[in-house]
């Protein structure tokens, strides 16, 4: 391994923040195309082009088409704002906390607001986005719950913790879906907190 040199840190951050770029630029010139011509009318070397890339470099940065509406820099980011959650702290609340955290930004800002509905609508209405989501949803569960777990005391793959995980997961998709069908003008954190409350006393409703 060589030497450390000082300006390494600074570079790294450097290329980083030009990946997260890259990434934002696609994924925004395929948003747009996707809202003028619709999702199936778009091809990735269309996309390719409106952000100004190779279509080698979409590839690189999202390996499917359906990747570029599902992949985000938000799994990372909330996978860090749980492990900082006080130790002795229900899981339930844990989850809360950071749902509020993590999405009064994007929710306070209107184009990513914009952004947020707009993944929505497409996970809802495009069949491929719908099973890739899946997908995503399962490798997500994984990361937040083998945080649960270290937290809990439990193995990574203990009963009680994939059904934690997937419980919740589905409440937040099904409070998402809630607010893009139905409630746009209300505030998703309290649907979100409504939703949770659900799940934490049972359908005793």
């Amino acid at each position: 391994m060589s030497p450390r040199t000082p300006d390494a840190a600074p570079r790294a951050g450097l290329r980083e923040r030009k990946k997260v770029r890259t990434r934002q630029a696609i994924r925004a010139a395929a948003y747009r195309l996707f809202a003028e011509h619709g999702y199936d009318a778009t091809p990735v070397d269309r996309i390719a082009a409106e952000a100004d890339v190779s279509p080698s470099t979409v590839f690189r940065y999202f390996p499917t088409k359906e990747d570029i509406v599902l992949t985000d820099e938000y799994d990372d980011a909330m996978a860090d704002m749980l492990r900082l959650r006080p130790a002795g702290e229900p899981p339930l609340v844990s989850v809360r906390m950071v749902m509020h955290e993590s999405l009064s930004g994007i929710l306070g800002d209107p184009g990513q607001r914009a952004e947020m509905v707009q993944r929505e609508e497409l996970v809802r209405d495009v069949p491929a986005i719908r099973a890739r989501a899946h997908e995503s949803m399962s490798a997500t569960g994984r990361l937040l719950g083998g945080i649960i777990a270290d937290r809990t005391g439990r193995p990574a793959d203990a009963l009680e913790v994939r059904v934690f995980t997937a419980a919740v997961f589905a409440v937040l998709h099904e409070a998402t879906m809630f607010w893009v069908e139905k409630a746009r003008e209300e505030d998703l954190l309290t649907l979100i907190d409504r939703s949770l409350r659900i799940l934490n006393r049972g359908l005793d409703i």
